[in-house]
C-alpha cells in the first residue's frame, strides 16, 4: 500500500496548468481521497517554475502556488543535498549517469528527497529515477 506520492516535474507541469489534463486530475483526485498523501518537492516546484516564469504563464505559478498550500511541500534540506550527491556519485562509478557531469541533475536531488520521506515517485521518466528509489508511472499508481 502507497502512502505517499512525491511528484516529478511532469506530473507536477500537468496538475499546474489551469486547466489540468482530466486523467491526471482525477488520478490525484482518487489517490488525495484514498488518503495517499501527496508531496511537491522543492526541486520540482523549482523545475516548473523556472519554465512557467519564461512563457510568462503566471495564472500556471498560481496554481502552483495554490497547490503548494493544499499538498505537502516538501523543501531542500542539507541532509537531502548530501545524499543526492552519494547517489550521484555512486551512479557515476556503476557508469549509470543520467546527465552530463556538469549538470546539477535534478533527477538524484528528486530521489533524496523522496527517499528521505519513504515516497514512491510519480514521474513520466521511470528510466532515470528507478536507478535510485521506487518510481512509477503516475498512471500506474492507484489508491
Amino acid at each position: 500500500m502507497i502512502s505517499r506520492v512525491v511528484l516529478d516535474s511532469g506530473p507536477l507541469g500537468r496538475i499546474a496548468h489551469p486547466r489540468p489534463n482530466p486523467d491526471i486530475a482525477e488520478w490525484l483526485r482518487q489517490i488525495l481521497s484514498a488518503g495517499v498523501e501527496v508531496i511537491v518537492p522543492e526541486i520540482a516546484d523549482y523545475e516548473v517554475r523556472r519554465n512557467l516564469l519564461l512563457e510568462g504563464l503566471m495564472t500556471s505559478v498560481m496554481r502552483l502556488d495554490s497547490l503548494k498550500e493544499r499538498l505537502t511541500y516538501l523543501p531542500l534540506n542539507t541532509p537531502t543535498m548530501l545524499r543526492a550527491a552519494e547517489l550521484w556519485a555512486s551512479a557515476r562509478k556503476q557508469g549509470r549517469a543520467t546527465a552530463d557531469p556538469k549538470e546539477l541533475d535534478g533527477d538524484v536531488i528528486l530521489a533524496a528527497q523522496a527517499e528521505s520521506v519513504g515516497a514512491v515517485v510519480a514521474t513520466e521518466n521511470v528510466g532515470h529515477l528507478s536507478l535510485f528509489i521506487d518510481a512509477r508511472g503516475w498512471r500506474e499508481i492507484t489508491s
